[in-house]
């Protein structure tokens, strides 16, 4: 089945958002994204190593605390960019008295719908 690229991101598990919030590298690669940025300046601006960082942003993403983009270049090499992709995060109680996790996303610009769309089309290829 494939996935459509303009609905919405699931829900994540709650414990794999607990995992990244509770991530002090996690939380060192999200106070440096102001604007979306490639693994290797994120490792460069968090100080933490590009390995390690790697590792994070996979975390991060699957989270669905980051959005990762793609740039595409004139001479084929694309990138990966990532982006912050959360207004809020709630952890709350529901009624069977069990924790919840409730991500409020930034709205998708044409060009991230954009870049899912292509993302998605190159998994199919």
């Amino acid at each position: 089945m494939v996935r459509d690229p303009f609905a919405d991101e699931e829900t994540p598990e709650l414990q794999t958002v607990l995992d990244a919030l509770d991530d002090e590298d996690c939380r060192a690669i999200v106070s440096v994204l102001d604007e979306p940025l490639t693994a290797s300046e994120i490792s460069e601006q968090s100080g933490v190593p590009l390995s390690t960082t790697y590792r994070k942003l996979e975390l991060l993403t699957e989270s669905s605390l980051l959005y990762e983009g793609v740039e595409v270049r004139s001479d084929g090499q694309h990138a990966s960019r990532y982006a912050i992709d959360f207004e809020e995060v709630v952890i709350a109680l529901d009624e069977e008295r069990s924790l919840t996790v409730d991500i409020s996303h930034r709205a998708r610009t044409p060009d991230q719908r954009l870049e899912n769309l292509w993302s998605e089309v190159r998994k199919e290829t």
